[in-house]
């Protein structure tokens, strides 16, 4: 179990922000993985006002693609998992996509008809 808690704040211009609360005096180390590759340019900076940490995480041109991308966030001293950015693009959505709403009009349409046979035995 951590101490750290990471709270998604926005996601905005291909910049991810987050709120970071935890142990009293203590610095977090966050690093930022996409396939098990560091991602650059996290930026980690104190907001002593509202005793918290804000966290700018960049979203790499490569964590863009078809499919599902997955950036996973950890504090590095612990190795405790924070959070994790997940982006759905491409055709694979589009597919997926097309499936759910095909199983979702197979489903209606079964429960038409058996509306509709229980309106008729009722009558």
């Amino acid at each position: 179990m951590t101490d750290w808690t990471l709270t998604k704040t926005r996601l905005l211009a291909g910049i991810w922000e987050g709120a970071l609360t935890g142990p009293a005096g203590a610095v977090p180390e966050i690093v930022v993985s996409h396939l098990s590759s560091p991602i650059e340019g996290v930026e980690v900076t104190e907001d002593a006002a509202q005793k918290r940490w804000v966290v700018r995480i960049p979203i790499p041109a490569e964590a863009i693609s078809d499919g599902v991308q997955t950036l996973v966030i950890t504090e590095q001293s612990s190795g405790a998992f924070l959070d994790r950015i997940t982006i759905i693009a491409g055709d694979v959505l589009a597919d997926d996509l097309l499936a759910e709403i095909d199983l979702l009009r197979a489903e209606l349409d079964l429960l038409k008809g058996a509306f509709r046979r229980h309106c008729s035995e009722t009558r």
